[in-house]
Protein backbone atom coordinates (compact mmCIF):
# COMPACT_ATOMS: atom_id res chain seq x y z
CA UNK A 1 0.00 0.00 0.00
CA UNK A 2 1.58 3.24 -0.75
CA UNK A 3 1.40 6.01 1.44
CA UNK A 4 -0.69 8.31 -0.21
CA UNK A 5 -3.17 5.29 0.01
CA UNK A 6 -2.46 4.89 3.60
CA UNK A 7 -3.22 8.38 4.80
CA UNK A 8 -6.66 8.06 2.36
CA UNK A 9 -7.27 5.17 5.14
CA UNK A 10 -6.63 7.17 7.99
CA UNK A 11 -2.85 7.39 8.80
CA UNK A 12 -0.76 10.04 8.95
CA UNK A 13 2.83 8.63 8.48
CA UNK A 14 4.36 12.47 8.42
CA UNK A 15 1.97 13.39 11.34
CA UNK A 16 4.15 10.34 13.57
CA UNK A 17 7.33 11.65 11.86
CA UNK A 18 7.02 15.36 13.17
CA UNK A 19 5.23 13.82 16.64
CA UNK A 20 9.19 11.86 16.89
CA UNK A 21 11.37 14.54 15.97
CA UNK A 22 9.26 16.86 18.53
CA UNK A 23 9.75 14.28 21.46
CA UNK A 24 13.43 13.52 20.32
CA UNK A 25 15.02 16.09 23.04
CA UNK A 26 13.11 15.26 25.94
CA UNK A 27 13.50 11.70 25.43
CA UNK A 28 17.28 12.15 24.77
CA UNK A 29 17.43 14.17 28.07
CA UNK A 30 17.28 10.69 30.07
CA UNK A 31 20.11 9.31 28.41
CA UNK A 32 23.02 8.25 30.45
CA UNK A 33 26.38 6.61 28.75
CA UNK A 34 24.54 2.88 29.08
CA UNK A 35 22.24 4.00 26.51
CA UNK A 36 23.85 3.13 23.12
CA UNK A 37 22.49 3.76 19.24
CA UNK A 38 20.97 6.97 20.17
CA UNK A 39 17.53 7.81 19.46
CA UNK A 40 14.92 6.14 16.90
CA UNK A 41 16.34 2.83 16.46
CA UNK A 42 14.54 -0.31 16.22
CA UNK A 43 15.41 -1.51 19.53
CA UNK A 44 16.97 0.32 22.66
CA UNK A 45 20.28 -0.58 23.43
CA UNK A 46 21.54 -0.80 26.88
CA UNK A 47 25.09 -1.50 28.13
CA UNK A 48 24.43 -3.71 31.08
CA UNK A 49 28.48 -4.61 31.65
CA UNK A 50 28.06 -2.94 35.06
CA UNK A 51 26.18 -6.06 36.03
CA UNK A 52 29.47 -8.30 36.38
CA UNK A 53 29.74 -6.20 39.76
CA UNK A 54 26.85 -7.86 41.30
CA UNK A 55 27.27 -10.95 43.55
CA UNK A 56 23.80 -12.29 42.13
CA UNK A 57 22.13 -9.69 39.84
CA UNK A 58 18.25 -10.35 39.47
CA UNK A 59 16.40 -7.98 37.03
CA UNK A 60 12.94 -6.89 37.64
CA UNK A 61 10.41 -6.23 35.06
CA UNK A 62 6.66 -4.17 35.41
CA UNK A 63 4.48 -3.45 32.92
CA UNK A 64 1.18 -0.96 33.19
CA UNK A 65 -1.09 1.83 31.52
CA UNK A 66 -2.62 4.34 33.41
CA UNK A 67 -6.38 3.44 32.86
CA UNK A 68 -9.19 5.59 32.38
CA UNK A 69 -7.86 8.72 33.80
CA UNK A 70 -6.69 9.66 30.31
CA UNK A 71 -10.14 10.05 29.40
CA UNK A 72 -10.02 13.47 31.35
CA UNK A 73 -6.60 14.19 29.91
CA UNK A 74 -8.57 13.81 26.88
CA UNK A 75 -11.79 15.56 27.92
CA UNK A 76 -9.91 19.08 28.82
CA UNK A 77 -7.13 19.18 26.49
CA UNK A 78 -4.07 18.32 28.55
CA UNK A 79 -1.41 15.89 28.06
CA UNK A 80 1.66 16.75 29.53
CA UNK A 81 0.83 15.00 33.02
CA UNK A 82 0.07 11.77 32.07
CA UNK A 83 3.15 10.57 31.05
CA UNK A 84 4.36 10.79 34.47
CA UNK A 85 0.94 8.58 35.62
CA UNK A 86 2.58 5.81 33.64
CA UNK A 87 6.18 6.31 34.90
CA UNK A 88 4.89 6.45 38.51
CA UNK A 89 2.60 3.18 38.12
CA UNK A 90 5.28 0.87 35.96
CA UNK A 91 8.63 1.96 38.40
CA UNK A 92 7.08 2.13 41.65
CA UNK A 93 5.88 -1.62 41.59
CA UNK A 94 10.12 -2.35 40.46
CA UNK A 95 11.20 -0.18 43.55
CA UNK A 96 8.98 -2.45 45.58
CA UNK A 97 10.93 -5.55 44.95
CA UNK A 98 13.60 -3.31 45.85
CA UNK A 99 15.67 -2.86 42.32
CA UNK A 100 16.68 0.41 40.87
CA UNK A 101 15.18 1.07 37.74
CA UNK A 102 16.94 1.16 34.74
CA UNK A 103 15.19 1.48 31.38
CA UNK A 104 11.72 1.92 30.48
CA UNK A 105 10.55 1.30 26.85
CA UNK A 106 6.15 3.21 26.46
CA UNK A 107 3.63 2.26 24.06
CA UNK A 108 1.08 5.08 22.19
CA UNK A 109 -2.19 3.93 20.65
CA UNK A 110 -3.84 6.61 19.31
CA UNK A 111 -6.89 7.32 16.52
CA UNK A 112 -5.02 10.03 15.24
CA UNK A 113 -1.45 11.54 15.21
CA UNK A 114 -1.50 15.18 16.35
CA UNK A 115 2.16 15.93 17.05
CA UNK A 116 1.96 18.11 19.70
CA UNK A 117 -0.34 16.03 21.70
CA UNK A 118 2.07 13.04 21.28
CA UNK A 119 4.96 15.26 22.34
CA UNK A 120 3.21 16.53 25.10
CA UNK A 121 2.48 12.92 26.33
CA UNK A 122 6.19 11.87 25.69
CA UNK A 123 7.63 14.86 27.48
CA UNK A 124 5.38 14.16 30.72
CA UNK A 125 7.25 10.12 30.49
CA UNK A 126 10.37 11.43 30.11
CA UNK A 127 10.73 14.17 32.67
CA UNK A 128 8.88 11.28 34.99
CA UNK A 129 12.21 8.82 33.98
CA UNK A 130 14.37 11.20 34.37
CA UNK A 131 13.89 12.04 38.46
CA UNK A 132 13.42 8.38 38.73
CA UNK A 133 17.05 7.62 37.14
CA UNK A 134 15.36 5.45 34.43
CA UNK A 135 16.41 5.74 30.77
CA UNK A 136 13.60 6.11 28.46
CA UNK A 137 15.26 4.00 25.10
CA UNK A 138 12.40 3.65 23.21
CA UNK A 139 8.61 3.39 22.04
CA UNK A 140 5.77 3.12 19.45
CA UNK A 141 3.27 5.40 18.75
CA UNK A 142 0.37 3.94 16.92
CA UNK A 143 -2.41 5.30 15.01
CA UNK A 144 -5.54 3.32 15.30
CA UNK A 145 -8.09 4.64 12.97
CA UNK A 146 -11.75 3.64 13.18
CA UNK A 147 -10.78 1.80 15.96
CA UNK A 148 -9.92 4.71 18.02
CA UNK A 149 -11.77 8.58 18.19
CA UNK A 150 -9.39 10.59 16.26
CA UNK A 151 -8.90 12.34 20.34
CA UNK A 152 -8.90 9.19 21.78
CA UNK A 153 -5.29 7.41 22.96
CA UNK A 154 -4.43 5.30 25.27
CA UNK A 155 -0.82 4.96 26.70
CA UNK A 156 1.48 1.76 28.81
CA UNK A 157 4.54 1.18 29.34
CA UNK A 158 7.26 -1.50 30.57
CA UNK A 159 10.62 -0.83 32.81
CA UNK A 160 13.35 -3.37 33.61
CA UNK A 161 15.27 -2.80 37.07
CA UNK A 162 18.13 -4.91 38.61
CA UNK A 163 18.48 -5.84 42.52
CA UNK A 164 21.43 -8.12 44.17
CA UNK A 165 19.03 -11.11 45.14
CA UNK A 166 20.45 -10.92 49.01
CA UNK A 167 18.74 -7.52 48.54
CA UNK A 168 15.20 -8.19 47.88
CA UNK A 169 12.47 -7.52 50.03
CA UNK A 170 9.69 -8.83 50.58
CA UNK A 171 7.31 -10.35 53.12
CA UNK A 172 10.16 -13.18 54.57
CA UNK A 173 11.74 -10.30 55.62
CA UNK A 174 9.15 -9.28 58.15
CA UNK A 175 9.05 -10.28 62.00
CA UNK A 176 6.83 -9.24 64.68
CA UNK A 177 6.91 -5.72 65.93
CA UNK A 178 8.17 -4.09 62.28
CA UNK A 179 6.75 -0.76 62.30
CA UNK A 180 4.01 -0.18 59.20
CA UNK A 181 4.52 3.68 57.93
CA UNK A 182 2.34 4.97 55.23
CA UNK A 183 4.21 7.24 52.47
CA UNK A 184 1.15 10.12 51.42
CA UNK A 185 -0.21 9.81 47.76
CA UNK A 186 -0.54 13.14 46.16
CA UNK A 187 -4.05 12.37 45.04
CA UNK A 188 -6.09 9.93 43.54
CA UNK A 189 -2.94 8.60 41.88
CA UNK A 190 -4.79 6.86 38.49
CA UNK A 191 -6.69 3.90 40.13
CA UNK A 192 -10.30 4.53 40.68
CA UNK A 193 -11.06 6.64 37.58
CA UNK A 194 -14.11 4.41 36.20
CA UNK A 195 -15.93 5.36 39.77
CA UNK A 196 -15.09 9.00 39.60
CA UNK A 197 -16.09 9.27 36.17
CA UNK A 198 -19.60 7.75 37.44
CA UNK A 199 -19.93 9.91 40.11
CA UNK A 200 -19.79 12.80 38.40
CA UNK A 201 -21.63 12.17 35.52
CA UNK A 202 -24.51 10.83 37.86
CA UNK A 203 -24.18 14.25 39.74
CA UNK A 204 -24.23 16.50 36.34
CA UNK A 205 -20.44 17.60 36.67
CA UNK A 206 -17.93 18.07 33.99
CA UNK A 207 -14.70 17.91 33.46
CA UNK A 208 -14.35 21.85 32.54
CA UNK A 209 -16.36 23.29 35.75
CA UNK A 210 -15.16 24.50 38.52
CA UNK A 211 -15.72 23.68 42.28
CA UNK A 212 -14.91 25.59 44.85
CA UNK A 213 -15.05 22.22 47.42
CA UNK A 214 -12.18 21.04 45.18
CA UNK A 215 -10.28 24.09 44.76
CA UNK A 216 -10.39 24.36 40.99
CA UNK A 217 -11.35 23.16 37.65
CA UNK A 218 -12.47 19.45 38.14
CA UNK A 219 -10.73 18.13 35.16
CA UNK A 220 -7.14 19.77 36.87
CA UNK A 221 -7.64 18.90 39.88
CA UNK A 222 -8.56 15.04 39.03
CA UNK A 223 -5.14 15.36 36.62
CA UNK A 224 -3.21 15.54 39.85
CA UNK A 225 0.35 13.45 38.42
CA UNK A 226 0.66 10.25 40.27
CA UNK A 227 3.38 10.80 42.97
CA UNK A 228 7.05 9.11 42.10
CA UNK A 229 8.47 7.56 45.20
CA UNK A 230 11.40 5.53 43.77
CA UNK A 231 14.11 8.37 44.09
CA UNK A 232 13.25 8.99 47.72
CA UNK A 233 12.94 4.92 48.88
CA UNK A 234 16.07 4.52 46.69
CA UNK A 235 18.17 7.01 48.78
CA UNK A 236 17.02 5.02 52.08
CA UNK A 237 17.49 1.67 50.94
CA UNK A 238 21.21 3.27 49.76
CA UNK A 239 21.85 4.84 52.91
CA UNK A 240 24.08 2.60 54.85
CA UNK A 241 23.13 3.90 58.35
CA UNK A 242 19.49 2.44 57.32
CA UNK A 243 20.71 -0.90 55.60
CA UNK A 244 18.26 -3.66 56.41
CA UNK A 245 15.95 -1.40 58.01
CA UNK A 246 12.75 -1.82 55.20
CA UNK A 247 11.82 -5.07 54.97
CA UNK A 248 8.93 -4.97 52.59
CA UNK A 249 7.39 -2.09 50.62
CA UNK A 250 3.79 -1.85 48.97
CA UNK A 251 2.72 0.01 46.00
CA UNK A 252 -1.40 0.94 46.74
CA UNK A 253 -2.49 1.01 43.37
CA UNK A 254 -5.85 -1.25 42.05
CA UNK A 255 -7.34 -3.20 44.92
CA UNK A 256 -6.93 -0.30 47.56
CA UNK A 257 -5.40 -0.12 51.09
CA UNK A 258 -5.58 -3.22 52.65
CA UNK A 259 -5.22 -5.68 50.28
CA UNK A 260 -1.88 -4.03 48.81
CA UNK A 261 -0.54 -3.83 52.04
CA UNK A 262 -1.65 -8.03 52.85
CA UNK A 263 0.00 -9.11 49.51
CA UNK A 264 3.84 -8.54 51.33
CA UNK A 265 2.97 -9.40 54.72
CA UNK A 266 4.35 -13.38 55.86
CA UNK A 267 1.49 -15.60 56.20
CA UNK A 268 -0.02 -15.69 59.91
CA UNK A 269 0.86 -12.04 60.33
CA UNK A 270 -1.74 -9.18 60.84
CA UNK A 271 -2.16 -5.37 61.36
CA UNK A 272 -4.59 -2.83 61.98
CA UNK A 273 -4.09 -0.14 59.93
CA UNK A 274 -5.05 2.97 62.35
CA UNK A 275 -7.13 5.34 60.26
CA UNK A 276 -6.46 8.61 62.48
CA UNK A 277 -3.17 9.01 62.33
CA UNK A 278 -4.01 10.75 58.68
CA UNK A 279 -6.86 12.97 56.72
CA UNK A 280 -7.57 11.71 53.71
CA UNK A 281 -7.43 14.89 51.26
CA UNK A 282 -10.48 17.20 49.96
CA UNK A 283 -10.56 15.26 46.72
CA UNK A 284 -11.73 11.89 48.10
CA UNK A 285 -14.10 13.30 50.41
CA UNK A 286 -15.68 15.49 47.88
CA UNK A 287 -16.25 12.49 45.38
CA UNK A 288 -17.70 10.68 48.53
CA UNK A 289 -19.82 13.12 49.33
CA UNK A 290 -20.95 13.28 46.21
CA UNK A 291 -21.67 9.36 45.84
CA UNK A 292 -23.88 9.43 49.05
CA UNK A 293 -20.91 6.87 50.25
CA UNK A 294 -18.57 6.97 53.26
CA UNK A 295 -14.91 7.10 52.81
CA UNK A 296 -14.84 3.45 54.23
CA UNK A 297 -16.03 2.20 51.15
CA UNK A 298 -13.96 3.23 48.64
CA UNK A 299 -10.96 2.20 50.31
CA UNK A 300 -10.89 -1.25 48.20
CA UNK A 301 -10.52 1.51 45.58
CA UNK A 302 -8.92 4.42 46.06
CA UNK A 303 -5.63 5.30 48.26
CA UNK A 304 -7.05 7.79 50.12
CA UNK A 305 -4.06 9.60 50.35
CA UNK A 306 -1.37 7.07 50.88
CA UNK A 307 0.56 5.76 47.78
CA UNK A 308 3.33 3.17 49.16
CA UNK A 309 3.70 1.00 52.60
CA UNK A 310 7.02 0.79 53.98
CA UNK A 311 7.59 -1.83 56.51
CA UNK A 312 10.00 -1.34 58.51
CA UNK A 313 12.32 -2.41 61.61
CA UNK A 314 10.93 -0.70 64.65
CA UNK A 315 13.91 1.23 65.76
CA UNK A 316 14.91 2.44 62.59
CA UNK A 317 11.45 4.16 62.03
CA UNK A 318 11.97 7.56 62.88
CA UNK A 319 14.68 7.37 60.65
CA UNK A 320 13.52 6.58 57.53
CA UNK A 321 10.48 8.94 58.02
CA UNK A 322 13.01 11.72 58.65
CA UNK A 323 14.99 10.65 55.64
CA UNK A 324 11.44 10.19 53.64
CA UNK A 325 10.55 14.16 54.94
CA UNK A 326 14.00 15.46 53.44
CA UNK A 327 12.96 14.06 50.37
CA UNK A 328 9.06 15.81 50.30
CA UNK A 329 7.49 12.52 51.19
CA UNK A 330 5.09 12.65 53.84
CA UNK A 331 5.39 9.58 55.86
CA UNK A 332 4.12 8.07 59.44
CA UNK A 333 3.33 5.32 61.64
CA UNK A 334 0.29 3.64 60.89
CA UNK A 335 0.26 0.22 62.25
CA UNK A 336 2.43 -2.35 63.49
CA UNK A 337 2.93 -6.03 62.30
CA UNK A 338 1.96 -8.68 65.00
CA UNK A 339 2.38 -13.06 64.71
CA UNK A 340 0.12 -13.22 67.49
CA UNK A 341 -3.25 -15.92 66.79
CA UNK A 342 -6.28 -14.18 66.59
CA UNK A 343 -9.41 -14.41 64.42
CA UNK A 344 -9.20 -12.88 61.09
CA UNK A 345 -12.85 -12.19 60.76
CA UNK A 346 -12.71 -8.52 59.16
CA UNK A 347 -9.63 -8.34 57.67
CA UNK A 348 -8.45 -8.52 53.94
CA UNK A 349 -6.04 -11.28 53.85
CA UNK A 350 -3.80 -11.70 50.17
CA UNK A 351 -4.54 -10.31 47.11
CA UNK A 352 -3.60 -11.00 43.49
CA UNK A 353 -3.08 -14.98 44.38
CA UNK A 354 -1.08 -14.18 46.76
CA UNK A 355 -1.50 -15.76 50.02
CA UNK A 356 -0.14 -13.12 52.61
CA UNK A 357 -0.64 -11.46 55.89
CA UNK A 358 -4.07 -10.01 57.14
CA UNK A 359 -5.03 -6.39 57.59
CA UNK A 360 -8.32 -4.32 58.65
CA UNK A 361 -8.65 -0.93 58.71
CA UNK A 362 -10.27 0.36 62.30
CA UNK A 363 -10.83 3.70 63.63
CA UNK A 364 -11.84 6.94 62.17
CA UNK A 365 -10.41 9.27 60.13
CA UNK A 366 -9.19 12.38 61.18
CA UNK A 367 -10.86 15.72 60.62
Amino acid sequence: MSNASYAAAGVDTAAGDLAVSLMKAAVSNTHGPEVLGGFGGFAGLYDVSFLTKFRRPLLATSTDGVGTKVAIAQAIDKHDTIGQDLVGMVVDDIIVVGARPLFMTDYIACGKVVPERIADIVAGIARACSATGTALVGGETAEHPGLLGPDDYDVAGAATGVVEADQVLGAERVVSGDVVIALASSGLHSNGYSLVRSILRTNGVEFTDRSDDLGGIVGEVLLEPTRLYTGPLLDVLNDPELAGAVHSLSHVTGGGIAANLARVLPLGSWVDVDRSTWSPAPVFRVLSDMAGSSLESSEGTWNLGIGMFAVVDAASASSVIARLAGSGINAWVTGRVSMSPRDFTGFEQGAKGVNGGAVRLVGGYAA
